[in-house]
């Protein structure tokens, strides 16, 4: 089974271009939405263990953990330990899933993918990409984002010039969403063509 790791800085266009992905039939592991449903689960304990006052009715309150984490490396690094594992265990049972239904490629959505070593879990690395101008108004769009808040996640990810550099493929993002889709389209082809001739 093929294993794409799909990865791109915040603003990017990653999230639409994995539907892209799951419309072509594609099966999409998305990490964020794995933590998600980890901090209404099993990530609660510990997290409130870790970071006393961040959870609320049974659930990690993403806002609260943020002001904890997002300027604090070491408080990341405690979060980072809590989490990777259990998302890595929903990913490897996503794998298994997969396999077993017969699928002959996967696509795992994971956000940090190359900053955390991730293209070695992968058999290619694709990264959504945008202009800085057009990521900088997508994300200045989203309700409650400032510029510093911005500044900081930008900050935690590797610069998108490096990414571009160390991806298998690059979907460009920018160009409109028709254009995003027949990229992804031409990716898919390309891989199954190359995978029928081995």
């Amino acid at each position: 089974m093929f294993v794409l790791g799909l990865t791109g800085s915040i603003g990017m266009g990653k999230s639409t271009t994995s539907t892209f992905f799951r419309e072509a039939g594609i099966p999409v592991h998305d990490a964020d939405a794995a933590v998600h449903r980890l901090y209404a689960g099993d990530a609660v304990a510990p997290i409130e263990a870790a970071f006393p006052g961040v959870t609320v009715d049974g659930r990690v309150d993403r806002a609260r953990l943020g002001a904890v984490v997002l300027k604090d490396a070491q408080a990341l690094k405690r979060l980072e330990a809590i989490i990777h594992p259990l998302v890595g265990g929903a990913e490897k049972a996503f794998r298994d899933a997969a396999r077993a239904r017969g699928h002959t490629m996967v696509v795992l959505d994971i956000p940090l993918l190359l900053e955390t070593g991730g293209e070695r879990r992968v058999d290619a690395v694709a990264v959504v990409s945008a202009p800085a101008a057009t990521q900088r108004d997508r994300v200045m769009a989203r309700p409650g984002m400032t510029a510093d808040k911005l500044e900081a996640i930008l900050a935690r990810q590797m610069p998108d010039a490096e990414k571009r550099r160390r991806a298998h493929f690059v979907i460009e993002s920018g160009f409109g969403l028709d254009a995003a889709r027949r990229q992804v389209s031409d990716l898919i082809r390309a891989l199954a063509g190359s995978r029928r001739s081995h």
